[in-house]
């Protein structure tokens, strides 16, 4: 290990992996207001499940589009701290435009632009993390996905006590603030790089086309990274489609109030919220695959049972079961990957791994929302554990990371 990549001292350290949490908690946050939303613009414009679902396909497809760029993007010219203030002001802004508009087609292009400045923060706090902490990976990326999990969990039971007393579009409007604070404060905070921002080896030309080729060659030869893209997109399909349709199959088949949706979608993260710190520990003991497969298969598990409740009370019972093994895997999925790439391309593998699955979060609320429209709401929970299950069996084909995939 290199004195650049040395772990710093544990207090600075830690208050910087806290803020670049709660950071991600606020990029968080967007969607999961959004999602509870989606159920009364959809009533309000008239618009079909596949429609509400092309929303969030829009603002996904927009997302795969600009993350590998970004990733190279940020490998390329650094000053991490500032992309991720960047990124944050970016999400927020559309979000107030939404509010402003009838119009279905301003709603497909203000998602589409949340989905290009959310691809910024991904590669550029992620790799800062890891390579401040670099024997303790899955440790700090938990952290950093607790932070996810708070913003997920939160926003829909703020949303559901504010849309009792004000109009979605009200609470759009109000929704901006938090994202201009946290960008303002990661702006003055990380104004200059510290160690352990930028890679420990040389990086590569800047402006060189044929160092950015480079750097994707390499990547594309790493099987590791590249399955688990693939894998880490087939989960995204769950995930992206089960936040779309949970909502509006609470809304429309079960018949709950916009706080009760509310407390459904944090019951949800909360286990997320749980599960994180256990499987980033566990996974720094036994090693990510145990892990990874162990909580795929509940999930599809679960997924199964809550297609058989149905409209029962059931159903809700399995929501917070089905949070603490979905949610708990995407650190674990963070931190083997940058096991597997080499320091100074850790910007450009993020953007790769979430390109991919901003590929699947496109497809999945749209695939879920046919799906809805052809057989009937609760068909989507056996399209989810399916999708599941193969994301299931290319993480159990993926190859532990070796010393000669990394360098």
């Amino acid at each position: 290990m290199t004195a650049a990549t040395a772990e710093l001292p544990g207090r600075k350290s830690f208050v910087d992996v806290w803020l670049i949490s709660i950071g991600h908690g606020v990029t968080h946050w967007y969607p999961g207001t959004f999602f509870l939303l989606l159920p009364l613009i959809g009533n309000e414009l008239g618009l079909s499940y596949a429609e509400i679902g092309s929303i969030l396909t829009m603002q996904f497809a927009a997302g795969a589009i600009a993350n590998v760029p970004g990733g190279l993007l940020v490998d390329h010219v650094g000053r991490k701290g500032l992309l991720m203030a960047v990124s944050l002001f970016w999400i927020g802004m559309p979000y107030l435009l939404m509010g402003l508009t009838h119009s279905y087609w301003v709603l497909l292009a203000c998602s589409a632009l949340v989905g290009i400045g959310n691809n910024l923060w991904h590669p550029s706090a992620i790799p800062l993390l890891g390579n401040r902490f670099p024997t303790r990976r899955g440790l700090v990326m938990s952290l950093h996905s607790m932070g996810a999990n708070v913003g997920d969990a939160l926003a829909p039971l703020a949303a559901g006590a504010l849309l009792a007393v004000f109009s979605w579009r009200e609470v759009v409007v109000m929704n901006v603030v938090p994202a201009a604070l946290m960008a303002l404060v990661l702006l003055v905070h990380f104004s200059r790089p510290e160690a352990g921002d930028e890679p420990a080896r040389p990086a590569r030309p800047r402006a060189s086309v044929p160092g950015v080729w480079r750097t994707l060659a390499v990547l594309a030869r790493n099987r590791t990274v590249a399955m688990l893209s693939i894998g880490a997109a087939f989960r995204s399909v769950t995930q992206m489609a089960l936040l779309t349709f949970l909502p509006v199959f609470l809304a429309r088949e079960l018949g709950y109030s916009a706080l009760w949706i509310g407390g459904c979608m944090f019951a949800l993260q909360a286990a997320g919220f749980v599960a994180a710190p256990i499987a980033g520990h566990l996974s720094d003991r036994m090693g990510p695959r145990q892990v990874i497969i162990s909580s795929m298969a509940m999930s599809a598990v679960v997924l199964v049972f809550m297609a058989f409740a149905g409209g029962s009370a059931a159903f809700v019972f399995f929501i917070a079961f089905l949070g603490f093994f979905l949610f708990a895997v995407r650190a674990v999925l963070q931190a083997w990957l940058l096991d597997a790439t080499p320091d100074d391309m850790g910007g450009t593998s993020v953007g790769i791994l979430f390109g991919l699955q901003s590929v699947g979060s496109a497809l999945g609320p749209i695939l879920a929302g046919i799906v809805a429209d052809q057989y009937g709401l609760i068909a989507t929970f056996y399209f989810l554990a399916f999708t599941i299950v193969v994301a299931n069996v290319v993480m159990l084909f993926t190859p532990m990371p070796t010393e000669a995939e990394a360098v």
